[in-house]
């Protein structure tokens, strides 16, 4: 038995993309970031270059580079879908474009520019869980695009699909907790939590504690999501259609 496509296409309509939903996202996530990038760039200019001794912690320029390099980044990474696509000739499900707006959303405008990760009880492993499903998702449906490519001989059966899926996500996971580390260390920041609201470093196990647990609800989130799509895709769910991305046609527009 091998998979040849999510689902049973013989009984399944054609799905219908979001694209009215998935416009008004981003011109809510595009507004949003235009604003916060404004204030942020005052704030560039009118933020103490160094803490001042003695005094409570302040949010210093360099925070605020920092921010506004994170909110150019998300700008940039909202538009690889559609270039991507474009490059690769390829339709991106409705749903995952929505799920991964919802994901930058959160996270960027949300978590950082809005303080959702100090203000808001356990956002960011919220986040990390949400992340993991979703590229677990994403995992599913790029594995599935080359499966169903007329120019691959060997097809992929149900289980190795899932084990794909499931090392994608929690490579991705893996590769953001490295980016974390890496500019907690040049721009003196604490995305890791390895030190306390007022400064004091943690040591030992408390130091690990935030990575580790991003790693395992990353991983936490993406099993759940792959065992459900490995019980799918035996199963033959048509609903799993909802994430597979699909070869374009000439005469066919970039969707969303």
């Amino acid at each position: 038995m091998y998979f040849g496509r999510i689902g049973d296409e013989s009984h399944v309509k054609e799905i219908k993309k979001p694209k009215h939903c998935a416009v008004d996202c981003d011109f809510l996530f595009f507004v949003s970031m235009g604003i916060s990038m404004i204030f942020i760039t005052i704030e560039i200019f009118l933020a103490p270059v160094k803490q001042t001794a003695g005094q409570p912690k302040e949010t210093l320029r360099s925070d605020y580079i920092f921010l506004l390099f994170e909110c150019v980044l998300g700008v940039i990474i909202l538009l690889l879908p559609t270039i991507i696509s474009r490059r690769f000739k390829f339709e991106i499900p409705g749903l995952v474009y929505i799920l991964f707006l919802i994901f930058l959303y959160a996270s960027i405008y949300l978590g950082t520019v809005q303080k959702f990760y100090s203000t808001v009880p356990h956002w960011d492993k919220i986040l990390h869980t949400f992340s993991g499903a979703m590229l677990g998702a994403i995992g599913f449906s790029f594995v599935n695009l080359l499966n169903n490519d007329e120019h691959v001989v060997m097809k992929m059966k149900p289980g190795f699909l899932s084990v794909f899926a499931f090392c994608f996500a929690v490579t991705l996971g893996a590769f953001w907790e490295i980016y974390e580390y890496t500019f907690d260390g040049l721009m003196h920041l604490n995305m890791q939590r390895y030190e306390l609201s007022n400064g004091t470093p943690l040591v030992g196990r408390a130091a690990l504690a935030d990575t580790m647990g991003d790693i395992i609800v990353d991983v936490i989130g993406s099993l759940v999501f792959v065992l459900i799509g490995y019980w799918a895709l035996k199963k033959g769910k048509p609903w799993m259609k909802n994430f597979e991305f699909k070869k374009r046609t000439p005469k066919e527009g970039v969707a969303k």
